[in-house]
């Protein structure tokens, strides 16, 4: 897909990826362009969506959500009408800020923030232990995040 962006279109889209809260005029200097080149091609990249959204990163620490754990779930069996139940009741669970359908062992890794270790207790209890046909749970806590970046390599 990345055929049809020029050498400008991906500078574009790695500033953005830096910081967002960029004005046109600060992106249009950052690129060496004018301001309506610029202005045109960020709306054409957001109508073809190379940009999906912008964004605030906070802080886990102080917003009290400092735990962070990598949960593998293996269900008992898997076909659509499972899989979709699944993921439906994990969109309504805040505590898990990503989820991945994956290969191997296991079905799903799920990102899952909580203030404390109390707290995800509570959550694998009371949420996610209660989904119907999750057969298994395995959790992984984070002692430090070495590197932790929202972008992708272009």
């Amino acid at each position: 897909m990345t055929d049809t962006l020029d050498e400008i279109d991906l500078q574009i889209l790695k500033t953005l990826q830096k910081n967002a809260k960029l004005t046109t005029k600060e992106l249009a200097e950052a690129v060496h362009l004018t301001l309506t080149p610029v202005f045109e091609r960020q709306k054409r990249l957001e109508r073809q969506g190379y940009i999906l959204r912008y964004t605030a990163v906070l802080d886990p620490e102080k917003m009290g959500q400092g735990l962070l754990v990598f949960c593998k779930v293996k269900l008992q069996q898997i076909n659509h009408e499972i899989a979709d139940a699944f993921t439906r009741r994990i969109q309504r669970f805040p505590e898990v800020t990503e989820c991945f359908n994956i290969s191997g062992a296991h079905d799903y890794l799920l990102k899952v923030r909580a203030r404390d270790m109390k707290q995800y207790q509570e959550f694998i209890l009371n949420k996610l232990g209660n989904i119907e046909n999750v057969s298994s749970i395995e959790s992984t806590f984070v002692m430090s995040e070495v590197k932790q970046s929202n972008g992708i390599n272009i």
